[in-house]
C-alpha cells in the first residue's frame, strides 16, 4: 500500500516509520525544507512520565506507553537522552491538595516510582529548592529531539520510505479506493496514494477543511497558545527538572535542562491570534515572580530571551483542556485516511505509541 504522511515533525516521522516497518511504501510530504521545523523543534525536549492526564484520555494511554517505547528506542538507536527525574513542587499549603491529586492520577496512569516527599527530602535532592512538599518522578527525562527525528528518518529511509521537502499538500480528494493529493511548491501536481495520514501540526485543520468529503463539523477549531522560554545566564542550580503545580493551559513555568547542561525556564502561556515566534523580553518580569516561588535565589538580570513554541490547542482560555483528536474512518467515515489534531505536549513522548496505532489502523 502506498501511504502519504503529511508533515515531517516528530509524530509524522514516527507514523511514517511505523507504516514503513509494516511493509507499506511511504512518502512524507513536508512544506518546509527540513524535518521538525515547527512544533517539534520548539518544546522543552522532555520525556514525560505521564503524571497528569485524566483517566481514559488518549494522553493517559499514550504517554506512559510511549515513554517506555521512547527510552527503548533511544537506547537501541544511540539517541542522546538522560533519565534525570523531576520534582513537582508545592510552594504553599494551598498547593498540597493539588499535588496529592497529581500523585493519585500518576498512580492511576501506571507511572512507576512516583512518591510524595517532604520539604527536607526535596531540599536534600535539590539544595536550591524552596517548597513545602514535592512529588518525585524518577522516570521523567530529557532527549535530543533533533537526533531523535534523524533516527526516525533513518529507519524510514532504510525501509524504502522518502521525504519530499518543499512540498505542501494543498488538497486531498478520494479517487478509486484511495486518495489524490494536490502537491504545491515549485512543481505543482496531483499524485495518487492508497492512504493518507494528516500529521500537519498547526496546519492540520486547514488540510482537513480542504479534504473533499471530510465532515466540516468534525474539524476542531485551532487555538494558538504561545510558550516563551528564557535562558539562564549562570551555572545550573538544579540537576533535575523542577515543575510547579500545573496552571490553566500548561504545566507552569518550569526548570528544564538540556543535554549540554544548560538551564532554561518556560514555557508560559500566551494566547495569540496568529503565528509569532518573537520572545517579548518584558515577559521576563512575570518569570522572575513565578520562578522565585520555588527558587528564591534566582539572581536579578539573569534571564535572557531564548525561543518560543506554539501549541496547536483545541480549546482556549478558561476552557477544559481538550484531549488529542485522532480521527480515523470510524469517526469521519472516509476510508484509509487518519487526521491528527491538537497533538501538543506530551506529543513527543507519545509519538511512537501513537504511530503504532495509526499504522495498525491503516492496515485494517
Amino acid at each position: 500500500m502506498q501511504v502519504l504522511v503529511v508533515g515531517a515533525g516528530v509524530v509524522g516521522l514516527s507514523v511514517a516509520r511505523a507504516a514503513a516497518i509494516a511493509g507499506h511504501d511511504v512518502v512524507v510530504a513536508e512544506a518546509a525544507s527540513g524535518i521538525g521545523t515547527g512544533v517539534s523543534s520548539r518544546n522543552s525536549e522532555v520525556i514525560h512520565a505521564g503524571l497528569y492526564y485524566p483517566t481514559g484520555s488518549r494522553r493517559a494511554y499514550y504517554c506512559p506507553r510511549g515513554r517506555r517505547m521512547l527510552y527503548e528506542f533511544c537506547a537501541s538507536h544511540g539517541v542522546p537522552h538522560r533519565k534525570c527525574g523531576k520534582l513537582v513542587v508545592a510552594t504553599n499549603a494551598r498547593e498540597i491538595e493539588r499535588l496529592a491529586a497529581i500523585y493519585k492520577q500518576a498512580q492511576l496512569n501506571g507511572v512507576e516510582g512516583v512518591e510524595i516527599i517532604d520539604a527536607a527530602a526535596a531540599k536534600h535532592l535539590e539544595p536550591a529548592l524552596a517548597c513545602v512538599a514535592a512529588m518525585h518522578s524518577p522516570e521523567t527525562g530529557i532527549i535530543d529531539s533533533h537526533r531523535y527525528m534523524l533516527a526516525l528518518r533513518g529507519d524510514l529511509e532504510d525501509r524504502g520510505g522518502m521525504i519530499a521537502f518543499n512540498s505542501p499538500i494543498e488538497r486531498l480528494r478520494p479517487a478509486r479506493g484511495g486518495w489524490q493529493a494536490a502537491v504545491g511548491g515549485s512543481e505543482p501536481q496531483w499524485l495518487s496514494f492508497d492512504a493518507v495520514v494528516n500529521c500537519a501540526g498547526l496546519g492540520a485543520q486547514r488540510l482537513a477543511r480542504t479534504t473533499e468529503g471530510y465532515p466540516s463539523e468534525r474539524v476542531p477549531r485551532l487555538v494558538l497558545a504561545k510558550g516563551n522560554y528564557f535562558g539562564f545566564s549562570g551555572r545550573p542550580a538544579f540537576s533535575r527538572l523542577i515543575y510547579p503545580v500545573p496552571v490553566p493551559g500548561g504545566l507552569g513555568v518550569h526548570v528544564t535542562l538540556d543535554l549540554a547542561g544548560r538551564m532554561r525556564f518556560g514555557p508560559d502561556v500566551e494566547w495569540i491570534e496568529r503565528e509569532d515566534y518573537d520572545v517579548d523580553a518584558s515577559r521576563a518580569l512575570a518569570f522572575y515572580q513565578r520562578i522565585r516561588d520555588y527558587w528564591p535565589g534566582l539572581p536579578d538580570n539573569s534571564l535572557v530571551p531564548d525561543y518560543c513554541g506554539i501549541r496547536p490547542k483545541l480549546t482556549g482560555p478558561g476552557e477544559p483542556a481538550a484531549d488529542f483528536m485522532i480521527e480515523g474512518p470510524q469517526q469521519h467515515g472516509l476510508a484509509r485516511t487518519v487526521h491528527l489534531f491538537g497533538i501538543e505536549s506530551p506529543g513527543l513522548t507519545c509519538s511512537l505509541s501513537i504511530a503504532e496505532d495509526v499504522a495498525h489502523d491503516l492496515s485494517n
